[in-house]
């Protein structure tokens, strides 16, 4: 009997009840294991008070521990990366701030402050920082439903920062209190979808700078620009369409030669720095404004002004800057982490994604305080910073420094840069979003997350970004809910002349054993499948009894459920389980229960089920359980009246 098997002792067929553990403790272990699984506390058991402190400036700003073993090796690495990244930050930056409907000179401020922060707290040595086209589309759309950036453009701005102050508040806290597990829920199904739908989205965008219009929806989706760009076609300018066509076209010629041949990854990263010398040259010479040719116009020289005090902390205002803090700082935190991620594991290191996290919010606080704007690790930036060759983040400092010396002195020079050449910088860079290999992968391996992928898509184009992302998620989650509120069960069969148990559907030559339905159950058990769970075993067991009545082979006699992963149960699983031994019970059946876990076996215990069951039906393997099922098939016969201990009578 379960009540006179100590704990930590084996049962009767070697299965053991582990030792019971304080609630406390339990507790303490399940809480460090979500929120601290890398055990950040590790390197500092042991240790002085002075080395303690030291691995706690290096735990927080990553520079302390880099910076000591810095050579003049990696300096020159790092120096040709950064001037290579930084000639394609300026002109993004510029591109992605007229994005999002503020002033141009906000996109390189926002490639100043935020990669010197992020230089010394962050731990990956690939991630380019800066401005990126997702999230500058998000603020343009979210902050646009509340605020007219033409007819209150200082409000807009102010709002802007405010949103940027709180993403970069939500992302720190997200690191602090190691809640990172949150951006998980951004399936790469929902990120392929999403961000294919907002790349397609910012190129729609671009058509009334491409087309030269001067009104245009401030809708992003796909009817509302069509019905936008097709009712004012005689204000279509074929001059900048044609300008605008041929950079594009030289863009895309510049990425696939770069593609072609890696070792000339610089020329792609040089063509829109060259586009916009050369647009800016053009429209000087030929005087192009004059005939339809938008340019930037005037760029206000000098560093970063202070903007804390422009901040808006007042209703009804501050809700729509939290809003959109937080679903832009979501996306930004999802973007940056798996592009470092993924450099990472090029290059054999681990970043940390909660200091990830606190270092891009820190970069995003002091942003916001010094007139930056939503920055975080774009995919494009930080490929040319990896295939430049950079060492370590240093690179972000030397990209910082180049636009620094452009804010200074060179800011005069953007004035004849034309706003079509922009957009083709942004539609170049938006076309390596649409990842439609990735989409069709998704096709061929799961249907399902190809449906996230393009409802996430299709709710972006024909919606917003919002209900895009929205959607993404809804779907994302509603997929995990149904694996654990739907698990699967299988029936298993022996797979001849072996001791395996497979399932039969998978392996059609493995054979059900006769007087015994072995069911595998494929995860944990809980209030939310129980129901389910008896009712499907209940259906198993009436099938099983129809297959051998018509088979007019021996009658059922055991039960035999396969728990192996079943990682854990609750009450209401424990409660599913005492319902389907009564109703084996009743049919004159046998339940057998196979390899339950360290905590199922302990609940089962202290509930008394394994008191019900009996000791003596509790194997480790099916293959022990089949063996003993069919000792007592040729030993006894089954009496519908079965002795205390759970066991058949010998007749």
């Amino acid at each position: 009997m379960a009540g006179n098997i100590e704990y930590g002792k084996e049962c009767p067929n070697g299965v053991a009840i582990p030792p019971p553990q304080p609630f406390i403790k339990s507790l303490k272990y399940s809480l460090k294991e979500t929120f601290f699984p890398d055990d950040p506390l590790r390197q500092f058991k042991n240790q002085a008070a002075s080395r303690k402190l030291v691995l706690a400036l290096q735990y927080f700003l990553p520079i302390c521990e880099w910076g000591p073993r810095y050579t003049l090796k990696f300096l020159k690495s790092d120096v040709i990366s950064g001037i290579t990244i930084a000639s394609l930050a300026i002109p993004q930056g510029i591109s992605y701030a007229k994005l999002a409907n503020l002033p141009p000179i906000l996109g390189l401020y926002s490639s100043f402050i935020p990669p010197l922060i992020y230089a010394m707290m962050g731990s990956s040595r690939d991630l380019a920082v800066g401005t990126v086209a997702v999230g500058s589309l998000l603020m343009a759309s979210m902050l646009g439903k509340e605020v007219n950036y033409i007819h209150n453009p200082q409000l807009y701005l102010h709002l802007a920062f405010t949103a940027t102050f709180f993403a970069g508040l939500f992302q720190a806290s997200l690191g602090l209190f190691r809640l990172g597990f949150i951006v998980d829920f951004l399936s790469h199904a929902s990120i392929v979808g999403f961000m294919g739908g907002a790349a397609t989205v910012v190129c729609l965008q671009q058509l009334k700078s491409i087309l030269g219009l001067n009104h245009f929806t401030h809708h992003a989706d796909l009817v509302s620009v069509m019905r936008s760009v097709f009712s004012q076609t005689h204000q279509w300018r074929w001059e900048s369409a044609l300008l605008g066509c041929c950079f594009i076209f030289f863009l895309l010629i510049t990425r696939y030669f770069s593609k072609q041949k890696p070792k000339l990854f610089w020329v792609s990263a040089m063509a829109p720095l060259t586009s916009v010398i050369l647009g800016s040259l053009l429209v000087y010479f030929t005087h192009a404004e004059k005939h339809g040719v938008q340019v930037i116009g005037e760029l206000k020289k000098g560093l970063n002004p202070p903007s804390v005090t422009d901040l808006v902390f007042v209703s009804p205002y501050m809700t729509t800057a939290i809003k959109t803090g937080i679903i832009t700082g979501v996306i930004a935190l999802a973007e940056g982490i798996a592009v470092g991620r993924s450099f990472a594991m090029f290059k054999n290191y681990h970043i940390d994604g909660n200091k990830e996290m606190i270092a891009i919010g820190t970069m995003n606080i002091v942003g916001s305080f010094t007139s930056c704007y939503l920055a975080t690790g774009p995919f494009s930036r930080s490929a040319v910073n990896y295939n430049a060759g950079c060492k370590t983040a240093a690179s972000n400092i030397v990209m910082a420094i180049a636009v620094m010396l452009t804010l200074l002195f060179l800011t005069p020079l953007f004035h004849y840069t034309p706003l079509v050449v922009l957009s083709a910088i942004i539609v170049s860079a938006m076309l390596g979003l649409i990842d439609y290999e990735a989409a069709i992968h998704l096709w061929k391996i799961d249907k399902f997350d190809f449906l996230v992928c393009i409802s996430a898509y299709i709710g972006v184009v024909f919606g917003s970004v919002e209900i895009g992302l929205v959607i993404a998620v809804a779907i994302s989650v509603l997929r995990v809910l149904l694996f654990v509120a739907r698990p699967r069960t299988f029936v298993l069969g022996n797979i001849p002349n072996t001791g395996a148990y497979r399932n039969v559907e998978q392996y059609p030559n493995a054979k059900h054993i006769p007087g015994m339905l072995i069911l595998e159950i494929d995860a944990p058990i809980y209030f939310t499948n129980a129901s389910y769970l008896r009712e499907r075993i209940t259906r198993w067991i009436d099938e099983e009894e129809d297959r051998i009545k018509a088979s007019g082979l021996n009658s059922l006699q055991y039960v035999i459920l396969d728990m192996t992963a079943v990682g854990n149960i609750d009450t209401s699983g424990i409660s599913m389980l005492e319902e389907v031994k009564k109703i084996v019970d009743r049919r004159g059946l046998q339940l057998v229960l196979v390899n339950p876990g360290s905590e199922v076996m302990k609940k089962l215990n202290k509930a008394k089920f394994l008191d019900e069951i009996g000791q003596r039906w509790v194997y480790l393997t099916v293959e022990e359980a089949v063996a003993a099922c069919n000792f007592m098939l040729h030993t006894y016969q089954p009496n519908p009246k079965k002795d205390e201990s759970g066991g058949w009578n010998n007749v």
